[in-house]
C-alpha cells in the first residue's frame, strides 16, 4: 500500500519531465508528459524542487558509457525536494519531510522515485535549492579532500576548473584542512571567484605548473585535483612532488588517453587514482556522515554554494549548453 499526502485524483495525474529518445546535442533533451510513478518497496516518491545539472548528464545524453541509459530515458542524478509519497516497508524519511539526493536517475523531472536509504534529510537550517546545489558536487569535494588525499596543514594542492561546481566546494574544504590552493581559472571573473573562496594562488591552465614550483618553493604539490582530463593531465604530473598523488577525477576535456605507467615511477613515485562518489557513499552511514557535515558547514555559514545559473525543465538545453560552454560558474539548477 503507498501512503501519500495527496488525494487519489492527484495521484493519477501525470507529470512533465525531459526525456531523451536518441543520444546526440543538446537539442535531444525534450519535456514531455508522462505518468506520475508510483514507489514500490523500499522508495519515496519525492516533488522535486529543483534538479542539479552534471557533466555526468550530459555524457549520458551523448551515449556515453557508463553514463547512457536504456533509450528512451529521463536524465538527472541529483536533487531535492519534499516527500509526497511512500512506498511498502518505508519507516523513513516520512511524507512532507524534505530530502536531497545523489546518483538517483531520472531526476530532470518534476516527480522522481528515490530509494529510501538513499534519501538525504534536509536540515531546516539548509534551502532545499541550495540541498540540490551542493549534493553531488559537495560529496565529491569532501571524499577528495578528507578521503582520497586528506589534506595535511601545509600541503600544496592544484584545484583545476577552481571556479566550477566541484572547484569552488573543494577550494573552500581544502583551505579548511590547512592546505595551500594553486586553482585555475580561463576568466578574469572565474579567477575573482576562486580567490573569493580562498584560493591563495590563482592562475591559468598555461601557468599552473609553474605557478606550483613558486608556490611550493620547488618541490611540487602535494596532489592535484583534476577534474578536466586530458588538456590538464601531463602538465599535473609533472608539477607533483616526490610521492605526489594524481586524484583524477573527471574529463571535462575528454578522457586521458593511455600513457606508459613508468612515467609515475620517472616523476618520483607517484600516485594515480580515479575515484568516482559511489565508492565513498557506499553505506548510508558515510553518506549520512559527508552530507552531515556538509550541511552542518551551511547551516552554519562556513561553506559556500554558489548556484550560477537557474532554468525551468523547459530549457535544460540551455543548461547543458552553458555548462560545456564553459559560460557559467557554480552549481546549474533546473526548477521544474
Amino acid at each position: 500500500m503507498v501512503h501519500s499526502g495527496v488525494t487519489d485524483e492527484e495521484q493519477e495525474d501525470g507529470m512533465r519531465a525531459v526525456v531523451v529518445a536518441e543520444f546526440g546535442g543538446p537539442a535531444v533533451l525534450q519535456v514531455q508528459d508522462l505518468e506520475r510513478p508510483e514507489p514500490g518497496p523500499g522508495q519515496v516518491l519525492v516533488d522535486v524542487v529543483a534538479a542539479g545539472v552534471n557533466y555526468m548528464d550530459v555524457y549520458g545524453r551523448q551515449g556515453t558509457p557508463p553514463y547512457a541509459g536504456a533509450l528512451p530515458f529521463t536524465p538527472g542524478g541529483e536533487g531535492a525536494g519534499t516527500v509526497a509519497a511512500i512506498g511498502p516497508g518505508v519507516e523513513s524519511p516520512a511524507v512532507g519531510d524534505r530530502v536531497a539526493w545523489a546518483g538517483v536517475s531520472g531526476s530532470y523531472a518534476e516527480q522522481v522515485l528515490v530509494p529510501a536509504d538513499r534519501a538525504v534529510p534536509v536540515p531546516p537550517g539548509v534551502e532545499l535549492q541550495t540541498a540540490a546545489a551542493v549534493l553531488l558536487q559537495g560529496i565529491t569535494a569532501h571524499y577528495l579532500s578528507h578521503s582520497t588525499y586528506p589534506i595535511q596543514p601545509g600541503d600544496v594542492a592544484v584545484v583545476h576548473a577552481a571556479a566550477g561546481g566541484v572547484g569552488l566546494l573543494l577550494t573552500q574544504l581544502v583551505k579548511r584542512r590547512g592546505g595551500l590552493v594553486v586553482a585555475t581559472t580561463s576568466t578574469p571573473d572565474k579567477a575573482e571567484l576562486a580567490r573569493q573562496a580562498g584560493a591563495d594562488v590563482v592562475t591559468t591552465y598555461d601557468g599552473f605548473v609553474d605557478a606550483v614550483k613558486d608556490a611550493s618553493g620547488g618541490s611540487g604539490a602535494a596532489v592535484v585535483y583534476d577534474g578536466v582530463g586530458a588538456t590538464t593531465f601531463d602538465a599535473g604530473l609533472r608539477c607533483l612532488r616526490l610521492r605526489g598523488m594524481m586524484v583524477l577525477y573527471g574529463a571535462a576535456s575528454g578522457p586521458v588517453t593511455a600513457f606508459d605507467t613508468a612515467r609515475l615511477a620517472g616523476g618520483g613515485s607517484l600516485y594515480l587514482t580515479r575515484p568516482t562518489m559511489g565508492s565513498y557513499v557506499a553505506t548510508r552511514e558515510e553518506l549520512l556522515g559527508r552530507t552531515g557535515e556538509l550541511f552542518g558547514w551551511i547551516a552554519a555559514s562556513e561553506l559556500d554554494v554558489h548556484v550560477g545559473g537557474t532554468y525551468p525543465l523547459a530549457e535544460a538545453a540551455r543548461a547543458h549548453e552553458d555548462l560545456t560552454g564553459r559560460r557559467t560558474t557554480g552549481k546549474l539548477l533546473l526548477l521544474p
